[in-house]
């Protein structure tokens, strides 16, 4: 979508998610090629560790601000069911792998992956109620 076919909540939301990305990537490279340079260790390791889910954690903000200054109720309806569909399955899949894990099946994923994986199935979600309304227009 072109940003002039955005509304302003969901221009704002742009403008402040794409720096966060950005920040995000810079990050994540900066701290791996530093903890692999340096071989820290202590505070220091932690610091760096945790530099990347900085801006992911200011993207959760970032999704609920969108929701909160969303004026639109039918789009703003929609990104909270596909959110809900897509913990539900991150939930769910969380679920199914930690029984794995109990029986020796499944070994551990890292933790770090969830976020990830939420944004794809909430992305997924939302191509789903695109689908739904295509198939209900054409009953």
């Amino acid at each position: 979508m072109s940003e002039h076919h955005m509304n302003a909540a969901q221009r704002q939301y742009t403008r402040r998610f794409i720096p966060l990305m950005l920040g995000y990537v810079a990050l994540l490279l900066a701290s791996q090629h530093l903890i692999t340079a340096w071989h820290p260790t202590g505070p220091l390791l932690v610091t760096l560790a945790m530099l990347p889910a900085i801006p992911l954690v200011a993207t959760m903000i970032v999704f609920g601000r969108y929701l909160t200054e969303e004026t639109d109720e039918f789009i703003r309806h929609r990104h909270v069911v596909a959110m809900l569909w897509a913990l539900g399955a991150l939930l769910a899949v969380a679920t199914i792998w930690g029984f794995l894990q109990s029986a020796d099946v499944a070994g551990t994923p890292p933790l770090y992956l969830a976020y990830p994986f939420w944004c794809v199935l909430y992305a997924l979600a939302q191509g789903g109620q695109s689908v739904a309304d295509r198939l209900a227009v054409r009953v």
